[in-house]
């Protein structure tokens, strides 16, 4: 037992973050009342959680065309198709596998599977998250101004994560020397990561004002920003918990919004990210009965 604990030791600090996490969420939403949010939920029409799907759609496929463009443009001759399937298969494992196996990993090994250099594969992943964190960073200063507003502390405490961020972001732009070549495709690439956010954070607009509350879209696109850059932080499965914590935090704190709309936007948003992440359920057992034991696929 011992042996395991030390040799699955971040897996079990990860467990018990999300753990922590999530009973700190549940005490908030006990705080406010579960009729508050019963109530909540039920001020969601069919029509808002409908374009609140559609939203979170139409961003999916915006990340899909995002690696599409780098592979492309690093000369992995590609279709469409099959970017798609390695996408969906990688939000597939990041949303429902507790393991230290992340998504980028399953889509590494996929592509190695489909016959594509592993080295272009491997920075043209790199990149992807890279261009990502650009588009999100592009945003992020749209929720420090509403953090200054709202205190000095919440604002200190943000930028020290940002300061995190950004650190990753320099260790990781050595992957870019093949795209450095070939601007335009890595603007193209960052016009669709801009669109995922602008799509996937629409459906949390959407949601906060079928709710009956009133959040400008900038607010929401400047606060979720934010919470992606504290989801980051190793200190739970997949961000499970943390990042439904951080959103009810800013939106509620910062935001104004009340706390059980806050909590139930949070966690909408969250079934509606695995619910687009279930293709990936078809493909995902091929690849990791395949994947290689040693360890070569790894990132």
């Amino acid at each position: 037992m011992k042996e395991w604990l030390r040799s699955n030791r971040q897996l079990v600090l990860r467990a018990v973050g999300t753990l922590l996490a999530i009973c700190l969420l549940g005490i908030l939403l006990y705080q406010s009342g579960w009729d508050e949010v019963s109530a909540a939920l039920k001020r969601v029409s069919f029509v808002n959680l409908a374009l609140a799907a559609g939203c979170v759609l139409l961003s999916r496929l915006f990340v899909i065309a995002r690696w599409h463009v780098l592979l492309r443009s690093g000369g992995v001759r590609i279709q469409f198709k099959d970017t798609a399937s390695l996408v969906f298969t990688g939000l597939f494992a990041n949303n429902f596998l507790p393991t230290t196996i992340g998504g980028d990993v399953v889509r590494l090994a996929g592509a190695i599977q489909m016959g594509y250099d592993r080295a272009v594969c491997l920075a043209s992943i790199a990149a992807d998250r890279v261009v990502n964190m650009v588009g999100m960073s592009l945003a992020s200063p749209l929720g420090l101004w509403q953090l200054v507003q709202a205190g000095t502390m919440q604002s200190l405490a943000l930028a020290g994560l940002l300061q995190k961020g950004w650190g990753f972001l320099r260790r990781t732009l050595e992957s870019f020397s093949i795209w450095f070549k070939k601007p335009s495709a890595l603007f193209l690439a960052l016009g669709f990561a801009l669109l995922h956010m602008f799509f996937s954070f629409s459906a949390n607009y959407i949601l906060i004002h079928g709710m009956g509350e009133t959040l400008p879209l900038w607010k929401v696109l400047g606060l979720f920003s934010l919470a992606y850059f504290v989801s980051l932080i190793p200190i739970s499965i997949n961000g499970y918990g943390l990042q439904e914590l951080t959103v009810t935090f800013l939106l509620s704190q910062v935001g104004g919004v009340s706390v059980p709309v806050s909590a139930t936007v949070a966690v909408l948003h969250r079934l509606l990210m695995m619910l687009f992440s279930l293709p990936g359920a078809f493909t995902l057992p091929g690849v990791m009965a395949k994947m290689d034991r040693s360890g070569a696929a790894k990132l």
